[in-house]
């Protein structure tokens, strides 16, 4: 019999034996969870994925539809998902918290969690069992390890040539999935569908590019059958998700008596369109919120160039004037006045008409959930790996623009944002944290350029946008009002150009 132990602080730590006692106060899945198939393994089982994928395959299961889509978890560089998840059979509290109220839920879809370094021979079993149909990633740009510039796989980056020569565990997503699929096609198991729920801009396949890259350097007939045989569906993903914090643990506790290590509190808000081609079936989550359709781009487009564009340039600025939490900086006049012209003025009148997709309602919401003081997220979390979030979200509407003869004068104030911010201190000179891979170098430009930016246009990034004339001038101009007046005078500055050019 096991014996269930109440916390000094009142809470009961979460598990199957305690779920029948806290269903007295929280929502809990209501299947049999050791009846659920596993027919999916998530490679990146962090916060997002178990905010939004896992949620969907909870409410499939809830909903008696289908038994087949439990969620087996992978993570390739912590093991702290699998010891926190290990501990409490897979189970984690989702709170959502909205401007209205909060509710909060068990989910159950994620039956076990593996940490890929210690447990290869799990994680290749979990992948070549004929019971996985899709495996799912949210890996980050950085996974995939493309070119941004050319979209080409980096082949001689070190952990994938590491994978080349591994046997067994692996450093990447893509030795596991080439091994697993070369398992399935000499035993003639069906392949897996190959999900990518990154916010990569595009329809470029960025998994199949990878995927296939890496298989034809090890064994090009695999290579030829992945390319033939695989599907690669495309999706765009959309729910904020902040890290979890001591904070957020304490409130799951003494909120809903919940002794959860690792819950998550999200938004209410969340979408997941899928482009609906599958190798091996795939699940009805049409029944549960989600939407199939033929092409994805244009969702992906509209979002990534309105949400994760946004991000990073309020991550930037807002830090650089003082704040450190995004509703915080929202409730400044002047920055939500900011966003809400660099997304009506600037960024939407570049994206296409989408069926079915109210454009100018999304970025009404948009500015919603970015304030939403129920829902803070951390400015520091907005802004990692803010190269590629530039050079993929905001450069691309930038070029646009220009091309175009349209304004861009606050799409300008983004990019003059991110420069001053990878010098690496803020205004005061305080030390800013620069999770970003491209961090050293581009840093290293970005201080050159104190008085002229010519070097940091020199990176890649600025190929297209460096011949443009009067481009360099005018962010060096930017840069130094960010420098000598604040983010804030040169914002309100930077509106009345913008409104200038648009009468004009």
């Amino acid at each position: 019999m096991r014996i269930i132990s109440r916390r000094p602080e009142g809470g009961v730590p979460l598990s199957n034996a305690t779920l029948q006692l806290h269903s007295k106060r929280i929502a809990v899945p209501t299947y049999e969870r050791s009846a659920l198939r596993r027919g999916v393994v998530h490679i990146g089982a962090g916060n997002f994925h178990r905010a939004h994928q896992a949620v969907y395959f909870d409410d499939l299961a809830r909903s008696g539809i289908s038994d087949r889509w439990g969620v087996t978890g992978v993570s390739l560089h912590s093991p702290n998902a699998k010891d926190m998840l290990a501990a409490q059979d897979g189970l984690y509290t989702v709170v959502q918290r909205g401007h209205d109220g909060q509710t909060a839920r068990v989910v159950g879809s994620i039956g076990s969690v593996h940490y890929a370094p210690n447990d290869g021979a799990a994680v290749r079993a979990g992948l070549a069992d004929p019971q996985t149909r899709i495996v799912s990633l949210t890996i980050t740009d950085n996974g995939y390890f493309l070119d941004p510039v050319t979209d080409e796989f980096d082949a001689n980056h070190p952990d994938v040539r590491a994978d080349l020569v591994a046997s067994g565990s692996y450093a990447t997503a893509w030795g596991y999935l080439a091994e697993a699929l070369d398992r399935r096609r000499r035993a003639g198991v069906a392949p897996f569908t190959v999900l990518c729920c990154d916010n990569i801009p595009g329809d470029t396949r960025p998994a199949k590019t990878a995927l296939v890259s890496f298989a034809a350097m090890r064994n090009p007939r695999l290579a030829r059958w992945i390319e033939r045989n695989v599907a690669f569906p495309s999706t765009m993903v959309d729910r904020i998700t902040p890290q979890t914090s001591k904070s957020e643990r304490a409130f799951v506790e003494q909120t809903y008596g919940v002794a959860d290590k690792c819950p998550i509190v999200t938004e209410p808000y969340r979408q997941w369109v899928i482009e609906d081609s599958f190798s091996n079936g795939r699940p009805p989550l049409e029944e549960v919120g989600a939407e199939f359709v033929a092409d994805v781009s244009d969702h992906k487009l509209i979002k990534t160039r309105l949400l994760n564009g946004t991000h990073i340039a309020l991550a930037c600025l807002a830090t650089l004037a003082g704040y450190q939490r995004t509703d915080e900086a929202m409730r400044d006049p002047v920055i939500f006045d900011y966003v809400e012209k660099l997304l009506r003025d600037e960024i939407q009148p570049l994206l296409p008409a989408v069926p079915r997709m109210n454009t100018p309602e999304y970025r009404a919401t948009l500015l919603d959930r970015l304030g939403n003081p129920r829902m803070s997220d951390q400015l520091s979390r907005l802004a990692r790996r803010g190269t590629g979030k530039i050079t993929l979200f905001v450069l691309p509407s930038l070029r646009e623009a220009i091309a175009q003869g349209r304004p861009h004068t606050l799409l300008m104030l983004a990019v003059a944002g991110w420069a001053r911010y990878m010098r690496g201190h803020d205004l005061q000179g305080r030390k800013l944290r620069l999770e970003d891979s491209q961090a050293i170098p581009v840093a290293r430009l970005a201080n050159m350029a104190t008085g002229n930016p010519d070097p940091l246009l020199r990176h890649a990034m600025f190929a297209e946008l460096r011949a443009v004339p009067g481009f360099a001038e005018r962010l060096g101009e930017m840069i130094a009002r960010i420098d000598t007046r604040g983010v804030l005078p040169t914002l309100r500055d930077a509106m009345r150009n913008d409104e200038r050019e648009l009468v004009s």
